[in-house]
């Protein structure tokens, strides 16, 4: 691992709280919670938490405009589908036309007395 990553974690994993994404005060923090002597060390571990905390902001962001997009895309799946209730079964059945109507004709029932006639 680059030297400058390994310390990068290193101070990261301390004191991840304290940076944010401006150079300057990442550099800031940086000096007063390590000694680094060498000043180009120094501003490339600064600018190194400062790209890594921005990659984070970032993803975090996009990470939550999915989230927002997929809930939004739910709610317009249910806006379109229309619930079933007792009313519009009501309604669906009242709507029914004449000729849908079924009318039951008597059936003449035989019975053994007939039968035994007609023999």
């Amino acid at each position: 691992m680059d030297r400058i990553k390994r310390i990068t974690y290193e101070v990261l994993g301390d004191h991840k709280s304290k940076f944010g994404e401006d150079f300057a005060d990442n550099k800031k923090v940086l000096n007063q919670i390590s000694i680094i002597r060498s000043k180009g060390l120094k501003n490339k571990v600064a600018g190194y938490i400062t790209k890594f905390i921005k990659k984070e902001i970032r993803e975090e962001k996009m990470k939550q405009d999915r989230v927002l997009a997929s809930q939004s895309e739910e709610q317009s799946i249910e806006a379109e589908i229309p619930e079933t209730t007792e009313e519009t079964l009501n309604a669906d059945a009242s709507e029914t036309t004449p000729s849908e109507t079924v009318v039951e004709a008597p059936v003449e029932e035989t019975t053994d007395s007939t039968e035994e006639k007609s023999e």
